[in-house]
């Protein structure tokens, strides 16, 4: 049985949306570009949300609507969604950690390819790593992600959500894909992100075994 039985199996399509999600998406968009437009130009602690709100065409209230905190506005985003129903369509006797590739080369992947994603994505990590409030902030909102993740892995294999084995495995991929993150930042984004996600779940599943190569 090949390590990762999940490779041929077509990804679905996003569901589209509803023209009231689509422009809530729209605005949500539209204040992040603004955003990283302002803090590429002028950095991240002398940018209001004031500022942002401006650039963005759209008022300080908005803003706080989409976003609770100007560190929000970085770390949000329609990722969870969408990875919670890839995770939840694949097959039930499939592996975790295989279920859990499959998710991040469909999701990541995808944005991946989209140049303007891509950038985005690029951005936001730098942030991540060289704003110490987003960098706090970003924890948390890993936390987040990783119980409802989690929530799914433990109702697939019949465990409770609070499980510990459930927690450590979720801790322990989000975890991993962080410093696959600032890893591949650190290089240059030189090498390809999907395949050093490869890498870092594989070590995974080999139990940490540095020797395993």
């Amino acid at each position: 049985m090949p390590p990762y039985p999940c490779d041929d199996v077509p990804a679905d399509p996003p569901q589209a949306l509803g023209l009231r999600e689509r422009k809530k998406a729209a605005t949500r968009q539209a204040i992040r570009t603004a955003a990283y437009r302002l803090f590429a130009e002028h950095g991240y602690d002398a940018t209001s949300v004031d500022r942002i709100a401006a650039e963005a065409d759209v008022s300080p209230s908005t803003v706080f609507r989409y976003f609770p905190t100007k560190e929000d506005i970085v770390l949000t985003d329609e990722y969870d969604d969408e990875m919670a129903a890839v995770l939840r369509a694949r097959p039930l006797d499939e592996r975790p950690l295989a279920s859990v590739r499959y998710v991040m080369h469909t999701v990541i992947g995808r944005t991946l390819r989209d140049p303007a994603n891509r950038e985005e994505m690029v951005r936001r990590e730098q942030l991540v790593r060289d704003v110490p409030a987003i960098r706090a902030r970003a924890h948390e909102s890993m936390s987040a992600t990783g119980r409802l993740l989690g929530g799914i892995i433990a109702e697939r294999t019949g465990r409770r959500a609070d499980d510990l084995e459930v927690r450590v495995f979720a801790a322990a991929v989000f975890a991993a894909l962080h410093e696959t993150t600032m890893y591949w930042l650190e290089h240059d984004r030189d090498e390809d992100f999907v395949q050093l996600l490869d890498r870092t779940l594989a070590m995974l599943r080999h139990g940490l075994d540095l020797r395993t190569h």
